[in-house]
């Protein structure tokens, strides 16, 4: 842990930075996620200016976004802010790859003949020389990790990226990449990203350990459970209309058990919060920040008020009451809704790839 003191708007604010695994780069316990910046959040150029500005005046020194959000808008606001306001130099910038970024079948995945394209369409749309954190954003199962792994190292010696990552890999593919990583004299992957919240815990069985046995930093993503954790779910209210509805609609659809299962989970969560004197948001998201693998949660923020009330959670402590209670409400290990996971080996849904014709 690492404290230091910033100065903003005429006070002073303490912020708690950590080292991301093994880089030695210290960041903030909570990253600016890019994902609402651009069309899918209907935010443009001044929405995304001020949020920037507000998360880097409240201490946060990390914005992490990806290729395919928006179609490229999100990297190309985040680096039009940065340039214009001169923070470029103050924050951990971290993008992913591995999306569809077009109609051509080679637009996309995790092949060396891609990343080498898609990181230079990255650089150029976030205007930087440099990538501090370039992740794979998903498995890619036709694709050899050694192939990935080589493609990341030549970026990194070519001083296009100082860190590769990984982002919702199974804990098994995450040792693979390490064991090929030092058998072939690959640089390896330093941070993983998995999702990670309260509903979602199934990362706590095998990919969290897995980090830290490996020393790598930890990003979680959708630590508000994709907005189910933000008090807007509750049992007998209207739930709310999002367009998330239809982009991943097995992850809303109330016609689902594990939904159901969700919304009586999240409405207990919101209860307890009350109790505790904390929003469901600052519970939540200090549950996250402190489970001692991870190094930063992600928040997605769509308008300021939503980042202002995500800053509030910010120093939060959860007594010990109250993650037994967690704990009672939602077992470890458990994601109540499989499709939280964020990816399906795809042996599991196709038959043909499971069964001997």
């Amino acid at each position: 842990m690492f404290t230091i003191h910033i100065a903003s708007i005429g006070e002073m604010i303490v912020m708690e930075y950590r080292l991301l695994g093994r880089t030695g780069m210290r960041v903030s316990p909570l990253c600016l996620g890019g994902m609402m910046f651009g069309w899918w959040g209907e935010n443009g150029y001044d929405e995304t200016l001020a949020m920037i500005r507000q998360a880097v005046d409240a201490g946060i020194n990390f914005i992490d976004t990806a290729d395919i959000y928006s179609g490229g808008e999100s990297e190309e606001l985040i680096g039009r802010c940065l340039a214009d306001t001169g923070l470029r130099d103050q924050v951990v910038l971290a993008t992913k790859v591995h999306g569809s970024m077009g109609d051509d079948p080679n637009q996309g995945g995790n092949s060396r003949r891609w990343i080498m394209r898609a990181v230079d369409d990255s650089l150029r749309r976030l205007r930087t020389d440099r990538i501090d954190l370039y992740q794979i954003h998903r498995p890619d199962p036709a694709v050899d990790v050694d192939e990935t792994l080589g493609a990341l190292t030549d970026l990194i010696r070519a001083g296009k990226v100082r860190y590769a990552g990984s982002s919702t890999f199974p804990a098994y593919q995450m040792v693979e990449a390490q064991w090929v990583a030092e058998r072939r004299g690959r640089e390896r992957f330093a941070a993983e990203q998995p999702p990670y919240s309260i509903l979602a815990r199934g990362a706590e069985a095998d990919v969290l350990p897995v980090c830290q046995s490996y020393g790598l930093g930890v990003l979680a993503w959708s630590p508000l459970a994709g907005g189910w954790l933000t008090g807007a779910y509750r049992e007998g209210a209207e739930l709310p209309a999002s367009r998330r509805t239809v982009m991943v609609g097995d992850r809303y659809d109330m016609a689902l058990p594990e939904n159901q299962r969700k919304l009586a989970a999240a409405e207990q969560l919101a209860r307890l919060a009350e109790e505790s004197g904390l929003s469901l948001v600052e519970m939540s998201l200090a549950f996250v920040v402190r489970h001692p693998a991870v190094t930063s949660a992600i928040i997605g923020p769509r308008t300021m008020e939503h980042l202002k009330g995500h800053l509030a959670a910010d120093g939060v402590r959860l007594t010990a009451d109250v993650l037994d209670r967690i704990d009672e409400i939602v077992p470890p290990g458990v994601t109540i809704n499989p499709a939280d996971g964020g990816w399906q080996a795809p042996w599991l849904a196709d038959p043909s790839l499971r069964r001997r014709r």
